[in-house]
């Protein structure tokens, strides 16, 4: 028998049992394959590890291959996830941080991915998808605490703004006339009493009053449509007269223009028949005769030829 071929057989066979179960182990023809994503973090990831599980909907698709500050802003934190083939990522779907039970262990949860989102692709200039990230339930919560205590700081410096020593004394103060004003409203409490009586009486009779003055203000507002009726036809009225008026200057301009100039002349004769009756009636004052005689003739003047002797 030769030994070496045995030996030979006896290698040959443990290095393919060697490479079986190493094959068996990774999961042979049945191992599962993935694709690399990335996602940014803009808080903490403490208690994240390698290999930390990644689900979507609480289903396990993957787990984290690298954890990494980003090179150009340290404040933001790079995981690449690897996620198996098939895997529905979306263009909107979100990735969140969150604590698995008490025990502080982080993990990577996808959510979102509605039915009609195209699939996630790689970018211009990126190497990989990246997947959008949301805040964590422990940085949203810490966000809101933050702010409340810097609100209950706010309000504890107002507090003891209000509470100053110049604020006590004011409101010392202030207690110490409101004690006496209301002394002072127990001692004219009989007072009080009786201007309130006075002046519920008061408003009674001016209601008394008020209803009183319904009829009063009835009669003005027929007065009133009165007066505006009346006002009615005195426009009417004097729409008339004008039309009246226009009717009359027509007529004294006619008259002005037609029988004026016959007057005139008729007071132009009037003028010189008394300026002869005038004359006459001087002239019978003068020689009452001349009346029955007539009027002699004037003897001629120093010079003037005369008028010979008339012949019998």
């Amino acid at each position: 028998m030769n030994f070496s071929v045995v030996g030979a057989f006896v290698l040959v066979l443990g290095a393919v049992l060697i490479a079986g179960v190493l094959w068996l182990a990774s999961g042979g023809a049945w191992q599962q394959k993935y694709d690399l994503y990335l996602a940014i973090e803009d808080e903490s990831v403490a208690g994240l590890n390698l290999n930390a599980p990644v689900k979507y909907n609480g289903v396990d698709v993957g787990k984290v291959r690298e954890i990494a500050l980003d090179p150009g802003n340290p404040e933001r934190v790079n995981l690449l996830f690897a996620i198996e083939q098939g895997t529905p990522i979306k263009e909107d779907t979100v990735a969140v941080l969150k604590i698995q039970g008490l025990t502080g262990i982080a993990y990577v949860e996808l959510n979102g991915g509605t039915q009609g989102s195209p699939p996630l692709r790689a970018t211009a200039g990126n190497k990989y998808p990246v997947i959008r990230t949301k805040p964590s339930l422990s940085a949203r919560l810490e966000n809101v605490l933050t702010s409340v205590l810097a609100k209950l700081d706010s309000t504890s410096s107002n507090i003891n703004a209000i509470l100053s020593d110049e604020n006590r004394a004011a409101f010392k103060s202030a207690l110490a006339d409101i004690a006496i004003l209301a002394r002072t409203i127990a001692a004219r409490k009989d007072t009080i009493d009786a201007g309130i009586t006075h002046a519920a009486s008061t408003l009674k009779n001016s209601a008394q009053a008020t209803a009183q003055m319904g009829p009063v203000i009835d009669r003005i507002g027929r007065s009133a449509d009165a007066v505006e009726k009346m006002g009615n036809e005195v426009a009417r009225t004097s729409t008339s007269a004008g039309k009246t008026v226009d009717t009359v200057g027509a007529d004294v301009k006619r008259f002005s223009t037609e029988t004026l100039p016959e007057l005139e002349r008729l007071l132009g004769e009037l003028s010189v028949l008394s300026t002869s009756l005038r004359r006459l009636s001087e002239q019978t004052e003068r020689d009452p005769r001349g009346l029955l005689f007539g009027r002699k003739p004037v003897a001629p003047g120093p010079g003037e030829p005369g008028v010979g002797p008339q012949k019998p």
